[in-house]
């Protein structure tokens, strides 16, 4: 089957690519108001992008229901900061809590029920039930598409400051994924645990290569 996106909806177009970039991790991001109202919302179209800055990014899609941009975004572009909070099976179900379109006067901390943990290189807090959050400072933001819904904004942050549960680490400072836990998007209410994993190494280049 082929499919033009244009002769389809936003809507269509949503559908296809969530039920195809599978599993995507989640970025639980913890931000504050201007005026100072903590907020804490999942995104799920998240990725890492360099190491030298460590910089991260992920996309704050325009609300369906109105088009509107989201407290997230509205937050980090007035602050310049946020931290994002790592997803385990441990704190999917309040994470999820966090997935409702509040007014910018509601602290989705106290709406889950998570420990919102002083951060100590930016202002908002982290959430201290997460295994792993990054610190981060706003690099950049991307706004692609219409004003209206199926629009959305690329936020580009560098981390700063690393928190890592101390026995998520091997010998060899890699983090253990059985401890981690981490849990993926799939498509609509769908989520994925880590399941069967296996290894391929990679070839080294030929000789003069």
């Amino acid at each position: 089957m082929i499919i033009d996106p244009s002769q389809q909806t936003y809507k269509e177009n949503y559908k296809l690519m969530i039920g195809s970039i599978v599993p995507r991790p989640i970025a639980f991001v913890s931000s504050l108001s201007a005026d100072g109202v903590r907020n804490l919302a999942p995104f799920s179209f998240f990725t890492g992008i360099s190491t030298q800055p460590p910089t991260i990014c992920f996309t704050s899609s325009r609300r369906a229901s109105d088009g509107c941009r989201k407290d997230t975004l509205n937050n980090i572009e007035a602050t310049g900061e946020f931290v994002v909070n790592m997803v385990s099976e441990d704190i999917v179900v309040p994470m999820n809590e966090c997935a409702t379109d509040f007014s910018p006067d509601v602290d989705e901390f106290e709406v889950a029920g998570l420990t919102p943990v002083a951060s100590e290189r930016v202002r908002p807090p982290r959430v201290g039930e997460s295994p792993i959050s990054f610190e981060c400072k706003l690099y950049q933001t991307l706004s692609i598409g219409p004003e209206g819904a199926g629009g959305g904004t690329l936020i580009i942050g560098e981390i700063v400051l690393f928190h890592v549960r101390d026995d998520l680490f091997d010998e060899r400072r890699r983090i253990l994924m059985e401890r981690f836990r981490p849990v993926g998007r799939l498509g609509g209410p769908e989520y994925t645990k880590i399941g069967e994993r296996f290894k391929l190494e990679r070839k080294k280049p030929p000789a003069g290569g």
